[in-house]
């Protein structure tokens, strides 16, 4: 488990205007550093569309089906947070939620950032991401 001095809780996110025609959501969590090459530390496929919202610490405890959370590059189901080497600057972590025209996709239990990205992408209507940095 990451110990970069947090609780390792998933934070809260809600989102809204998904674009018509959306059948299920993914959301990808990972870190865009050169140095983390595109770490995964959340990924959760199969989320219905209808869902608007991941309350504070949904990760583990209220994702259900037919949502899944993947295993991520720490080798943990669910969320894994930041915990960038020391020394190494802020790191990028970037939240990004796809709009997908499929109800669900399917995925190796832990896949890699290229496999998520090769795996939604002909499903793709849209997408939409924040960062947030965090160096220590």
């Amino acid at each position: 488990m990451p110990d970069a001095g947090g609780q390792n809780v998933s934070p809260p996110l809600k989102w809204e205007g998904i674009p018509s025609g959306t059948k299920s959501l993914v959301l990808l969590m990972y870190d865009r550093h050169p140095i983390a090459n595109n770490w995964v530390h959340w990924i959760v496929i199969n989320i219905p569309a209808s869902v608007t919202e991941l309350s504070e610490g949904a990760s583990g405890r209220t994702i259900t089906s037919p949502a899944r959370e993947l295993i991520n590059s720490y080798g943990f189901i669910g969320y894994g947070g930041p915990q960038p080497p020391p020394g190494t600057g802020q790191h990028p972590y970037v939240f990004r939620l796809y709009a997908l025209s499929v109800s669900e996709i399917n995925l190796s239990s832990q896949p890699s950032y290229d496999e998520i990205i090769r795996a939604v992408q002909p499903y793709v209507i849209d997408y939409k991401e924040f960062v947030g940095y965090f160096g220590r």
